[in-house]
């Protein structure tokens, strides 16, 4: 005699709730990255137009070598600081314009416009109108 009921239990598992669960997961995040803005910057190298600029300025010249030129004489970086402070302590109201090439590195161009800032004078960046 055979007392045992059959299981009703089936050991099936079925996967249709699972992949609504991962589709939707991936709707989320395909959502979601585009409204993430990307960390990088976008930097235009100089180019601009031209601009009219006073009689009374003083240009300062750095070439593709990084050599510093004041007023077409050549100097070193430190001579060039001496010379800015020099500039300023005989009148505050000059301006200089500074003429980098493309290739010098940005904190060579930062580092004289910070002397000027620091002399009390206006700085003009010149850019190659394009």
């Amino acid at each position: 005699m055979n007392f045992r009921q059959p299981s009703k239990v089936r050991a099936d598992f079925s996967m249709a709730s699972m992949t609504d669960i991962v589709f939707l997961l991936l709707i989320f995040f395909l959502l979601t990255s585009t409204l993430v803005a990307p960390q990088a910057l976008k930097l235009v190298l100089p180019k601009g137009k031209g601009q009219n600029v006073e009689s009374k300025v003083i240009r300062i010249s750095i070439d593709s070598m990084s050599v510093y030129h004041l007023e077409q004489k050549p100097l070193s970086k430190s001579a060039l600081q001496a010379q800015i402070r020099t500039l300023a302590s005989a009148d505050t109201g000059q301006t200089l314009m500074l003429q980098a090439h493309h290739r010098v590195p940005v904190q060579e161009v930062v580092d004289v416009m910070q002397w000027s800032r620091e002399a009390g004078l206006k700085m003009v960046l010149a850019t190659d109108p394009r």
